[in-house]
């Protein structure tokens, strides 16, 4: 949907064509293969992992991003150029819409690219538990290896509150390991588990400190309802911090993979480092001792929340 969504502003965002001019066929598949290798690493996919659940080849998906679409998608785009429609409209399930929602689908369809976020974050917070509510909620994010579980845990023991890791509690929901349900749902069922998951644990608990995973960025939807619902703080490190403590946690994968797995992370980190930016505090989680560092955040959150 992310890339249908893309797709269609170049297609038929209107003020942009007239801006810059229609883009050629070159440039649109070029768009287009940016626009997947940008959605990819934003969830922390490799190639080999999306081409798995998609069911087309590498060879295919590494085409694509390198901006080598085949003839099909400049068919595609050509027909609902014809049409006058964007790609949403094209893919979208027909559904009965009463008038008032149409008119806000038509009002947020005139909203420039930066100003609908601003309008999507506003929604959002509107329409969460409200402004008291949400303070007494706090949800870490960043990448593995940042310190969400070391750092979150002594904060809810300090402010008296639940902690809570998301994903334990999709493992719970789901009934078996992470690595299970990547494996028998992929990324998309992995996800949909995990909007449920953060749904019942805002219902549970109204006051708690919640890791979340490291990409539940991506997914704007449920990240959303994370900010509405909570004070969000983004735990960041540096690069090799990252590394060293996903190691200190078991994994040895990482070593096996060397300049391959830093390569990666560092492409997530890039990806995704715009929408760890949304969150309300950030705080770096490098260098300094466990005491030190948990130390600032819980001073740094006293001044915010009080």
């Amino acid at each position: 949907m992310y890339y249908i969504a893309c797709v269609g502003e170049l297609v038929h965002n209107k003020p942009l064509i007239e801006a810059v001019g229609a883009p050629t066929d070159a440039e649109f598949l070029s768009f287009l293969g940016r626009r997947v290798r940008q959605l990819r690493n934003r969830r922390g996919m490799t190639r080999k992992m999306v081409a798995r659940e998609a069911a087309v080849s590498e060879r295919h998906l590494a085409q694509l991003e390198a901006g080598d679409g085949n003839i099909s998608i400049l068919l595609l785009r050509r027909i609902v150029q014809a049409l006058d429609v964007s790609l949403e409209t094209l893919f979208a399930p027909e559904a009965e819409t009463s008038g008032d929602r149409t008119q806000i689908e038509r009002l947020l369809a005139r909203l420039p690219k930066h100003r609908l976020s601003e309008a999507i974050e506003h929604l959002s917070r509107e329409l969460g538990d409200g402004h008291d509510a949400r303070r007494k909620r706090i949800a870490l994010v960043g990448l593995r290896g940042a310190g969400k579980t070391t750092l979150g845990e002594r904060l809810a023991h300090e402010r008296g509150a639940a902690f809570v890791e998301l994903d334990r509690e999709i493992e719970k929901d789901a009934g078996m390991p992470l690595d299970e349900i990547f494996s028998l749902y992929g990324q998309s069922g992995y996800r949909r588990i995990e909007s449920r998951a953060l749904d019942r644990v805002l219902a549970e608990h109204e006051s708690a400190v919640i890791a979340a995973g490291g990409g539940v960025v991506s997914e704007e939807e449920t990240y959303a309802r994370l900010r509405a619902n909570c004070y969000t703080v983004w735990i960041k490190a540096r690069p090799e911090e990252y590394m060293a403590r996903v190691v200190a946690q078991g994994d040895r994968r990482a070593i096996a993979a060397g300049d391959e797995a830093r390569e990666d992370l560092r492409r997530i980190l890039e990806a995704r480092e715009p929408l760890y930016r949304k969150a309300d505090l950030h705080f770096d989680n490098s260098g300094e001792s466990i005491e030190s560092n948990f130390g600032r955040l819980a001073a740094a959150l006293r001044a915010e929340l009080g």
